[in-house]
């Protein structure tokens, strides 16, 4: 873990966690995630940075969005990789992404390279000239050789050309595209946190765990399932407030208070912690450096005289001077990093 981290230690916030749940009986299971210190954590780094300042309000929205969700779908498909959402387009922001790894550690950063109105749409940042698209990447943590990442990518446009504002509608198309599986997703965020739920319905055949309601084999079809139609319509009726700011047991009994609804997650304790960090390394930086050749490397020597590569999603800066580069491309033993500091 980065040393830069140090800076933002802080204890767990009690609202950073996933909790599972399941709709006895019926094939559809559900997840709610709500972040506080995590997602005040994204933003006190991006904050900090001298180069590049806090992002504008509508990128911190849409980035607060993406962080919630991709932790509610990696929870949700227990992948054995990092999961990472990304979306770019044509616009002002230029791309945003999330990566969240198998222990719920998250990292987040945007790019914006030019003006964003301060009630700028979604469409209006990066959508401008419908060449925006939405992405899930897949990427196995022990790829074998030639195995490549599985990505999924979807336009963020709907059937009829007209833009999707929310990215809520954007992921629950993609689900409907790539998965086969009828999805709802709802989610909130200001600047001290970040929340969604997701509601899905599993397929009927070899639930054998669900028991007693066994349904027309008509209704594993999307948008079939009388059951995940009802429930989906009570989880649309959940406020951006109520997600926000009531606690997990709560919302779950307002939604749902007359399905019988069994909680994964048995208590507080139990339910998973989603927390920021950054899975860059000076050894990374290291290879990178070597991937670009030693030519190049040594062009950006003559030019800064210091390789000098910080880190977009948490800020860490690494530094290398022409001996620490010329150690790289003489396959000798990197000499220890030096520290780690907030650009």
């Amino acid at each position: 873990m980065c040393k830069i981290q140090n800076v933002f230690k802080r204890g767990l916030s009690k609202l950073a966690k996933v909790h599972p749940f399941i709709f006895e009986g019926l094939p559809v299971r559900g997840f709610l995630v709500q972040m506080q210190d995590t997602w005040t954590e994204i933003l006190s780094r991006r904050r900090l940075n001298p180069e590049t300042g806090e992002y504008p309000k509508p990128v911190r929205a849409l980035l607060g969005e993406m962080t919630a969700a991709a932790v509610l779908l990696q929870s949700n498909i227990k992948f054995d990789g990092a999961l990472i959402l990304q979306i770019w387009g044509d616009g002002p922001l230029k791309v945003a992404v999330v990566e969240v790894q198998p222990d719920l550690r998250v990292r987040a950063t945007a790019k914006v390279v030019g003006e964003v109105s301060e009630d700028a749409l979604l469409s209006e940042m990066i959508n401008r000239n419908h060449m925006g698209r939405c992405s899930i990447t897949y990427d196995p943590q022990n790829r074998r050789r030639g195995q490549q990442p599985y990505q999924g990518v979807v336009p963020l446009d709907r059937d009829n050309g007209e833009s999707y504002e929310r990215l809520s509608d954007i992921l629950e198309q993609y689900m409907r595209r790539s998965e086969q599986l009828d999805t709802t997703i709802v989610l909130g965020t200001d600047d001290d946190s970040c929340a969604g739920i997701l509601i899905q319905r599993m397929p009927i055949k070899g639930q054998d765990n669900l028991g007693g309601n066994q349904q027309d084999i008509e209704q594993d079809a999307l948008d079939q399932n009388e059951d995940y139609k009802r429930i989906s319509i009570l989880t649309k009726s959940l406020t951006t407030q109520e997600l926000l700011t009531l606690k997990s047991d709560v919302i779950l009994h307002r939604l749902f208070w007359e399905e019988r609804l069994a909680h994964l997650a048995t208590d507080e304790s139990s339910a998973v912690t989603p927390y920021f960090g950054c899975t860059c390394s000076r050894q990374r930086v290291a290879a990178m450096i070597q991937g670009l050749g030693l030519e190049e490397a040594e062009s950006i020597l003559e030019e800064k005289s210091n390789i000098d590569v910080s880190c977009d999603f948490c800020g860490a800066n690494y530094i290398f001077d022409a001996v620490d580069t010329a150690l790289l491309f003489n396959n000798q033993t990197l000499q220890p990093p030096a520290p780690d500091v907030l650009q």
